[in-house]
């Protein structure tokens, strides 16, 4: 059980939330662990299998304390809320908010992903001594800084996504040379999305959506629209605003992805290629990636504008409860997320 930013997050899969006068209380075995005082709570989010108590439930309405349900892999489930009282001008202030500051929300997130891309490379080089004078890999490092000032430079949301496809093919350019492990069998030339043509873009794109999906979860629980977004067009279906927030957490699926392929943790035999040429994983490959990927969620990190060390699998919730206070007013600037 954590607190942060006014949030609870039940991480333990077999906690189970009761009420004791005013006190919301945290049950493992039916042992009490942590009691918190309802007054302070403004969201509860539950990954747990247990759940709470009608109770817990009933308080929370009262209260107008919105209680989320999200199965332990990040799927949402469901919501619990009394009367709808604020999301509706959350969501109105969320449209004002986009039209007013697109272009500077999506300069700050497209650097924040420049820079993480960059400090995931410079990690690579910093493990690699071998690696350090190759000149392609230097030059992409170079072309990342250079992004981060042309999109502060750029006048339209348009030039920035230009700026920022040019970034990608470059990085991709050199992300095969950062499977350091010789003994895995298949190579990376370029990246293919819809359908990817080779094992590597099979993890990534895989991965990749795993990600959205939870951001768009996590917008769901701070009651923002995650298909209302500032950077990616709107399109029918699609969660535009999990994907705008993505980008700057595309450099934790690409290390995991780089991990699990210099670990030979994944092989042939996980992938099945299609007629058409797509090449996709199959049963057991989806299953090794969701374990890997759970147990990465559960490791603690840094956070660099919480100060605080928190869960992986908790990124994408304080990331939209962030953006959800700068919509609101309650701060002056969304912080993306930074390597560090």
């Amino acid at each position: 059980m954590r607190k942060l930013l006014n949030t609870i997050y039940i991480t333990n899969e077999l906690a189970y939330l009761s009420l004791e006068g005013e006190d919301l209380v945290c049950k493992i075995e039916g042992a009490d662990k942590i009691r918190l005082p309802f007054d302070n709570i403004e969201n509860i989010v539950c990954f747990n299998y247990n759940g709470c108590s009608p109770a817990v439930m009933g308080k929370c309405v009262s209260k107008s304390v919105p209680i989320n349900f999200i199965s332990p892999q990040g799927k949402f489930l469901a919501k619990v809320c009394g009367e709808t009282k604020g999301n509706v001008f959350l969501r109105v202030a969320q449209i004002d908010k986009f039209r007013e500051d697109a272009i500077t929300l999506t300069q700050n997130t497209m650097a924040a992903k420049f820079s993480n891309t960059r400090q995931l490379i410079r990690r690579s080089l910093h493990d690699s001594p071998e690696m350090r004078e190759d000149e392609e890999i230097l030059s992409v490092v170079d072309v990342l800084s250079a992004g981060i000032d042309k999109v502060y430079n750029a006048e339209s949301i348009e030039e920035i996504i230009g700026i920022e496809g040019n970034c990608a093919k470059y990085y991709f350019s050199i992300f095969g040379k950062l499977i350091k492990n010789n003994k895995v069998s298949f190579g990376f030339q370029f990246r293919s999305k819809r359908p990817p043509l080779d094992p590597v873009n099979a993890v990534l794109s895989f991965v990749y959506t795993l990600a959205t999906s939870e951001f768009a979860a996590a917008l769901e629980t701070v009651g923002l629209d995650s298909y209302i977004g500032f950077c990616h067009a709107l399109r029918s279906g699609r969660s535009s605003l999990a994907c705008d927030l993505v980008e700057e957490t595309r450099c934790i699926v690409e290390r995991f992805v780089l991990t699990l392929l210099n670990l030979q943790i994944l092989n042939e035999s996980d992938f099945e290629k299609q007629v058409s040429g797509a090449v996709w994983l199959n049963e057991d490959g989806r299953k090794k990636v969701l374990s890997r990927w759970q147990e990465k969620k559960r490791t603690d990190f840094m956070h660099p504008y919480l100060k605080q060390k928190i869960p992986m699998g908790l990124l994408m919730y304080v990331q939209s409860n962030l953006l959800a206070k700068y919509i609101r007013g309650e701060l002056d600037e969304y912080p993306c997320f930074l390597l560090r």
